[in-house]
């Protein structure tokens, strides 16, 4: 494995726009369970992947009633549980370093447990959103989760929660499957895809679209160079999307490129 460390740590100090995108695998060092893996949420329990796939109708059939079952629940399931507790992982913050260092321009994560932001990424991409926050449907704001205080809001029938500014219906900021990606992230998102030269992408299964897509829309450009970090091949791997693959903990081979970086740059500063 060293030698393949070594040479992804040479081409992403070689480019000149790289970026990340990270998916659910960065997260399980962390103790939050992947969905699609052999032990994973829905692997284990298909009933809650039909679940998840039922929550977006039942949330615009009536909005209310999905708010108060989500409150009496308490559930992750319903996207308002928070991962306050947790903690991100070495593979977190080696991006976050990545990214200060001046290597990693932007990280694009299909997560929404905020892990990146905890580790301190400063440019990130949300794609499916984020538990921590609240969304308007109609302008599109962003909210803090303190800016509403759901309990209160269930006990005096006032759910659901509504936008302070337009007066439209507030939801989790987390996109359920049938929802459309806000459009400001999937233009974000597209423009950083168009624009790297390097693309590293993490603990992803590369199986949800159209997350999925943007490794194929970088790959478009000849001069792009795709590097998978995964603990199993992907189709990206085996359509040849990604010029090649790691395959380790992202925990593990996150730090182990870190350190290589740094020792160009001192190697670098000493020239």
């Amino acid at each position: 494995m060293e030698d393949v460390i070594r040479k992804a740590a040479q081409d992403i100090f070689s480019s000149h726009y790289a970026v990340a995108l990270t998916g659910a695998g960065i997260s399980t060092e962390s103790g939050i369970s992947d969905y699609r893996g052999p032990s994973g949420v829905w692997t284990v329990n298909p009933r809650a992947e039909q679940e998840a796939y039922r929550s977006y109708d039942e949330f615009l059939q009536d909005p209310a009633l999905w708010w108060n079952k989500a409150v009496a629940a308490g559930s992750s399931l319903f996207g308002i549980a928070n991962f306050d507790d947790v903690l991100p992982n070495a593979g977190h913050y080696a991006l976050a370093e990545m990214e200060s260092m001046g290597i990693l321009k932007c990280t694009i994560t299909q997560n929404v447990d905020s892990l990146h932001e905890k580790a301190g990424t400063k440019n990130l991409i949300e794609y499916h959103g984020s538990t921590s926050k609240f969304r308007c449907l109609d302008c599109g704001l962003r909210f803090g989760r303190d800016v509403f205080d759901i309990r209160i809001l269930h006990k005096d029938g006032k759910l659901p929660p509504l936008c302070p500014e337009c007066g439209g219906i507030i939801k989790t900021d987390t996109v359920f499957f049938g929802e459309q990606i806000p459009g400001d992230v999937v233009s974000r998102s597209l423009e950083e895809a168009n624009k790297c030269d390097l693309m590293l992408i993490c603990g992803t299964s590369a199986v949800v679209y159209p997350f999925a897509s943007l490794p194929v829309i970088a790959r478009e450009r000849s001069n792009v160079t795709v590097i998978e970090v995964n603990a199993e091949p992907t189709p990206l791997t085996l359509k040849g999307v990604s010029d090649y693959l790691i395959r380790g903990k992202t925990g593990v081979v996150l730090p182990l490129i870190l350190e290589q970086l740094k020792f160009m740059e001192e190697q670098r500063q000493e020239k």
